[in-house]
């Protein structure tokens, strides 16, 4: 089974992540901040305690894996530029490694005007956003072009609200606009990261995943 380098563990979706990979055989490294947000354990996780801004945190968590699950986010007082800047460290640490596929965690608000077909609700949204967290969503953007700049294969899984409900274990993949709900509870979001692991389907695409 292939091991995972694993960004933002420790949270909520990441957390959920991490103990799915671990039952279904995967071998995890997480770099987290505070080791002791991480309750789960086995011989098959490795935890690194870190910053995803620290470029040799980040390379060292890298080596010896397969391939790499970003889920890391903002959170209160985070810098401006923590998504690109900590994606830039994860692809010069992959480039270093000879890692090739990045899974990566965004929101619905990151555009993609090739495939989406947003409805008026998804406009507003989308305005909210720029008004009231324009640097998540600018963070997001930057992210995505650093991902898109780089030779790697690279997939942006969104989600619309991400909630704790119990999983329905069925989700719709689509676009903002197209075959999309409003929310996805985290567990069923972290199946579908799973997925990704092994499938090539959504190479260089971002789909949109909802219940």
């Amino acid at each position: 089974m292939k091991k995972i380098a694993l960004f933002g563990g420790s949270g909520l979706t990441g957390n959920l992540f991490l103990n799915k990979a671990l039952a279904a055989g995967f071998s995890v490294q997480a770099l987290v901040r505070t080791p002791s947000k991480v309750t789960e354990k086995s011989p098959r996780l490795t935890i690194l305690q870190g910053d995803v801004l620290n470029a040799n945190d980040v390379a060292n968590t890298i080596k010896g894996c397969d391939v790499v699950v970003s889920l890391f986010g903002h959170v209160k007082g985070s810098p401006e530029w923590l998504q690109r800047d900590g994606t830039k460290h994860i692809i010069e640490g992959m480039k270093q490694h000879g890692i090739t596929k990045i899974i990566s965690l965004s929101g619905g608000g990151l555009p993609y005007p090739s495939k989406d077909e947003p409805k008026r609700a998804d406009n507003i949204i989308r305005f909210i956003m720029k008004i009231a967290v324009p640097k998540i969503l600018n963070d997001a953007i930057a992210h995505h072009k650093v991902l898109e700049a780089s030779n790697v294969k690279w997939i942006i899984a969104r989600a619309p609200r991400l909630t704790n409900k119990p999983p329905k274990h069925t989700y719709r993949i689509g676009w903002v606009g197209v075959n999309g709900s409003t929310s996805i509870s985290r567990a069923d979001f972290a199946d579908f990261l799973l997925t990704q692991i092994d499938d090539e389907t959504f190479i260089h695409q971002m789909p949109f995943v909802s219940n």
